[in-house]
């Protein structure tokens, strides 16, 4: 008696088999939200692109028309700029004071993050609702006090009063974002590790490091595209021209050349132009890193 092989008329009706498969999500977004979304796009994008396109032009196009663009084009306000030791010696300060700022942030935040993390002490939970509670009291407010305890230090006037407070108002976003990331990490890999003789500091620069990388990723660039736009706190603490920053460079320049609309425009599109290209380029790491955290 020969066995009959009843075959699912669904599965082999598009002549091949169909594996299960999660729900396909697809974005069901009508006309209405198109038009909400690119109107948003349009506000955020047309400023910058203003700015930018307005350097190419000059102070005659601008006046006469305003919304045109350039007409001829003019490269000359952004090849004077370049051509200037000023606005060089401003990018080198944003610089260092980025980098360092950047550097500080992460080495400390993630240290501080590895200990509330992955190990029980007492006021643990009072430390991390401070840093917590650090993520509502803005600069702007404590900037007074602030000014005081850096002139007490004797750092007025120099790029480590602005490096220092920075890293300081940096580490309740870093803490906030790392932490979830450490909890995540396995206890069996830090059991294993420490079977095979592995240091606590061991683990932490051989696994908790790789294994949290999106994270400090994603932190890194939050602050040095913060550490780069920051203007209030080099406002108070530099007062030499020779160490002003980008943005305090934007002020006096445009003071300087107020008449002069189309060089500020270029002067202001070349200051904030290392932000919004550093950005843009690890845009998806900022957002696979934040997505991370709220997994975690």
């Amino acid at each position: 008696m020969s066995a009959t092989t009843t075959t699912s008329p669904t599965r082999f009706a598009s002549g091949k088999s169909t594996g299960r498969r999660g729900p396909q999500r697809t974005w069901g977004g009508g006309p209405a939200t198109y038009f909400v979304a690119l109107l948003l796009v349009g506000v955020c994008v047309a400023p910058v692109l203003y700015i930018v396109l307005g350097g190419f032009r000059t102070n005659a196009q601008i006046t006469t028309d305003p919304a045109a663009p350039p007409d001829p084009w003019v490269a000359g306000n952004y090849l004077g700029i370049l051509e200037s030791s000023v606005f060089w010696g401003e990018f080198a300060n944003s610089l260092v004071v980025a980098f360092a700022s950047t550097a500080g942030i992460v080495t400390l935040g993630l240290m501080v993050s590895f200990v509330i993390a992955r190990y029980d002490f007492r006021f643990k939970g009072a430390m991390y609702s401070l840093f917590a509670a650090g993520l509502m009291f803005p600069m702007v407010i404590a900037i007074t006090p602030l000014y005081l305890v850096i002139k007490d230090l004797g750092l007025v006037d120099n790029l480590l009063g602005v490096i220092v407070p920075q890293i300081a108002f940096g580490l309740p976003t870093t803490v906030i974002i790392l932490v979830p990331f450490l909890r995540a990490i396995p206890d069996e890999i830090e059991e294993a590790a420490a079977l095979d003789g592995t240091s606590r500091l061991g683990f932490f620069f051989r696994m908790v490091v790789p294994l949290s990388l999106p994270g400090v990723v994603t932190v890194g660039i939050l602050a040095f595209v913060g550490s780069w736009n920051n203007y209030l706190l080099p406002l108070y603490v530099l007062n030499s021209q020779a160490n002003f920053t980008l943005p305090l460079g934007v002020q006096v320049f445009s003071s300087q050349y107020s008449t002069d609309t189309a060089k500020v425009l270029a002067f202001t599109s070349l200051a904030m132009l290392p932000a919004l290209v550093f950005f843009s380029v690890f845009e998806k790491r900022i957002v696979g890193g934040l997505t991370g955290a709220v997994k975690g």
